[in-house]
């Protein structure tokens, strides 16, 4: 399925190897630098049937100057590699010795939802092989090599450690996601449940809602489905508050007794799975890409501008235009996955395979070492000052932005931003030229006051967040 070929190096000097299988998860990893072996210990395994909580810990700030110099010697020594246990390579300069560069896998829990035994009892989540599943693991150490010291890198330091999904709260997800597969089973015979989302993509916070998208292997009316499920949920003690929602992808909201986290359901919108795994893929090609994506969230909400349901942008959209930036720099934070790995991102692919396609996607080896807050800044400026929202359509899956044709249905967007997998317009809410107006007002006036004000409380309130995201639960 994912043929073991080594494709030519790009121009930019991204080799991006072969699309490989994931190790066995209980062995250790071994990386070679220099003259010197690292050995990683095996993965750590979540427990599927307890809460724990796990605060992410402190780091104290990494002079940027120490790691340049390091990540200059290293450059200079030709044939240096550090290998991944395999034949793939890639820079190694951005992880300090024994950090593991990428997340974790765990094998006991089908956090996706994939759960393909038919006939089993599903009380706690299900092993798959196929659908192995990554758990959020702690890149803080990465991070503080771009903190460089300044004050408004260390804000979105603090910011994205306060604020991110905690693997106990994607734990918590998953349980009620495996107790929901099996109660949905009890009804509607042959389906599997997939959890979706940021919640998923490791693009969340700690009060991000969870997605969830129920698959039947046949074509069914969402709204019959969705409505025979509400009816079953009566029954179940641990749901509450269900709410039918008939949009253009219909959805059933509710609410885990106990829980202020909200879940949406909706039924065969499998693109929704595809498009997650694409974003995780995303999340970690980069360190710098989830705290940059977790404040700007942030600070949309803030200003009011991220809410499809009332013509501003979707989180979705916000993370494309967001990667978008990343990827158009003159030295690029990312690449196109799609392009660099279309095995992995194949739209024909099963569904089941989605995410082991999207797990054998290494780091990006990136010559670009600038600070949180430069990106940050240079976000701001990009779609301020720089980007045509008249004239261009951000690809994210080309890794630019092309122009938009006289007519077709670009034509009357005032933002167009490419789905990378269904080619529609994410942004295709914001119908309005007041809504448009206000979006990028917004952006104009916050690259002003953050150049000016160098501290990120001149665009969102930090210390506010950090305490209404501290007492989620």
């Amino acid at each position: 399925m994912f043929p073991h070929r080594l494709p030519p190096r790009s121009p930019s000097g991204f080799h991006p190897g072969p699309c490989r299988q994931q190790p066995s998860p209980m062995e250790p990893r071994h990386y070679q630098h220099r003259q010197q072996r690292y050995d990683v210990p095996a993965y750590e395994i979540l427990p599927t049937n307890e809460r724990t909580q796990s605060p992410l810990p402190r780091l104290p700030p990494v002079h940027m100057n120490h790691y340049r110099k390091r990540k200059n010697d290293d450059d200079s020594s030709s044939g240096l590699k550090r290998f991944r246990g395999d034949d793939s390579s890639y820079s190694s300069m951005r992880y300090p010795p024994n950090q593991h560069p990428l997340p974790l896998y765990s094998p006991d829990q089908a956090l996706a939802g994939s759960s393909r035994s038919p006939g089993t009892v599903f009380d706690h989540p299900q092993p798959d092989p196929r659908c192995r599943v990554p758990v959020i693991s702690d890149s803080s150490v990465n991070l503080w090599v771009y903190a460089e010291n300044d004050k408004v890198s260390l804000q979105i330091m603090e910011l994205f450690e306060a604020c991110q999904q905690q693997p106990s709260d994607l734990q918590s997800k998953e349980m009620c996601r495996s107790l929901l597969q099996k109660d949905i089973q009890r009804v509607l015979k042959g389906g599997n449940l997939y959890m979706t989302g940021s919640s998923m993509s490791g693009l969340a916070s700690r009060s991000s809602d969870a997605d969830l998208c129920f698959v039947l292997h046949k074509m069914t009316n969402p709204i019959t489905v969705l409505t025979s499920i509400r009816k079953m949920m009566k029954s179940l003690k641990y749901i509450q508050q269900t709410l039918l929602i008939r949009a253009k992808v219909p959805i059933l909201r509710f609410r885990e007794r106990g829980s202020s986290v909200l879940f949406d359901l909706n039924v065969n919108n499998t693109v929704g799975i595809r498009n997650t795994f694409l974003l995780r893929s995303y999340a970690y090609a980069d360190p710098r890409v989830r705290p940059l994506v977790l404040v700007i969230k942030k600070w949309a909400r803030h200003h009011h501008i991220n809410d499809a349901s009332q013509g501003t942008l979707s989180s979705y959209t916000l993370v494309l235009m967001v990667l978008h930036y990343l990827q158009t720099l003159k030295l690029p934070v990312l690449p196109s996955l799609q392009r660099e790995y279309p095995e992995c991102f194949d739209p024909s692919l099963e569904i089941d395979m989605v995410p082991e396609g999207a797990q054998n996607v290494p780091p990006y080896n990136t010559q670009n070492d600038s600070s949180l807050a430069t990106l940050l800044l240079g976000f701001f400026r990009y779609y301020s000052a720089q980007f045509s929202w008249k004239k261009k359509v951000i690809s994210v899956c080309e890794a630019t932005a092309f122009q938009k044709k006289t007519g077709g249905k670009w034509k009357n967007a005032f933002i167009s931003v490419e789905e990378p997998f269904e080619k529609n317009n994410t942004a295709r809410a914001v119908r309005d030229q007041a809504k448009f107006d206000a979006i990028t007002s917004a952006f104009v006036e916050s690259f002003q006051l953050l150049r000016s004000g160098e501290d990120l409380n001149c665009i969102l309130p930090v210390n506010e967040i950090i305490a209404q995201e501290s007492s989620w639960k």
